[in-house]
């Protein structure tokens, strides 16, 4: 019996000590990265020139996207930079509160392993400035070169390591991005949604157009007549996939959308564009100050005919992503 309480002392013990590793585990890594790899990097060249989105992140408690422009100039110099931006999510963005992050943005060598390292920069991401300033990473014609190992097989790699961020830091985050060519691939071919409203000003903010189908998901057209912040100034305009067309929570599609208010007379149509990637973390994207409601009532820009007006949607899935 002696024996048999001695035992049972040895494995209580035994037990406690297991206890206490499952109770203290490894601390999380410190520092955190998000990695936008982009296969048919030349089928983005292709596209109009301007900003090109990637999904929405998450980092530190915190909604993050990245903005790539291949073909960025600087005054003066006739080359092309490779450009990227850090943007803070509106889901994230506070009015009394201030993000400051610490960060550097890369260029991956896939073969040397050398990768080209923008200097470490400080940015306060606030209402007033949900966006760091332009970095003009390296010259579009060295990121072409062979011998730099930036662009293999069609395909390239950037990324942003956060040093230090005011919220609590969580995993790294991997995105791969296929930009699909843009001539012989039917999904290449934009598809188009008219929404003729009848009565401007009996719409409500925000006013929604009935659901429609483009490439196999279905959207819908959001507007906000007297702007999203309601100022009164500007009229507001976003385009959303529905959620439940969504596939899976890890992918998305990359769209490049024209959204236009028609002119029902011989003037032009007012028209924004953009490539941004729809995921469920971001649904709808658009423009807060998509024209100026002064403009928009000017009868001889023919925009709104008494009461009526049109919305034209143009869109175009281009490339689809997936988190790793």
């Amino acid at each position: 019996m002696g024996n048999s309480c001695v035992t049972g002392a040895s494995s209580h013990s035994k037990k406690e000590q297991v206890q206490k590793a499952v109770e203290a585990p490894p601390s999380p890594v410190e520092q955190t990265t998000f990695k936008w790899t982009i296969d048919g990097f030349s089928s983005l060249l292709d596209l109009d020139k301007g900003w090109t989105i990637s999904r929405v992140f998450e980092i530190s408690g915190l909604r993050w996207y990245l903005r790539l422009n291949p073909r960025d100039t600087k005054s003066g110099d006739q080359n092309e930079y490779v450009s990227l931006r850090l943007q803070l999510s509106p889901a994230s963005v506070r009015s009394d509160t201030v993000v400051e992050a610490t960060y550097k943005f890369f260029i991956y060598d896939q073969l040397y392993g050398k990768h080209h390292e923008q200097p470490q920069v400080c940015h306060n991401f606030q209402t007033t400035s949900t966006s760091s300033g332009t970095s003009c990473m390296i010259p579009l014609a060295t990121l072409k070169e062979k011998s730099s190992g930036f662009l293999v097989e069609n395909s390239c790699a950037f990324g942003v390591e956060f040093i230090k961020v005011t919220a609590a830091q969580t995993n790294d985050a991997t995105e791969k991005l296929f930009v699909q060519k843009k001539v012989n691939k039917i999904s290449s071919i934009p598809e188009v949604y008219t929404w003729d409203i009848d009565d401007f000003f009996a719409l409500k903010s925000p006013s929604h157009s009935p659901d429609f189908e483009l490439h196999g998901h279905k959207w819908f057209i959001s507007i906000h007549p007297s702007g999203f912040d309601k100022n009164g100034n500007f009229i507001s305009v976003f385009l959303t996939m529905k959620v439940t067309d969504i596939l899976h929570e890890n992918s998305a599609n990359l769209v490049e959308l024209d959204i236009r208010i028609k002119s029902q007379g011989s003037g032009k149509d007012n028209g924004q564009k953009g490539r941004c990637e729809f995921s469920k973390n971001a649904t709808s994207w658009g423009w807060d100050k998509f024209i100026l409601l002064e403009d928009f009532k000017d009868c001889s820009n023919g925009y709104l005919v008494k009461t009526k007006c049109c919305i034209e949607a143009k869109v175009a899935v281009i490339g689809a992503s997936k988190m790793e």
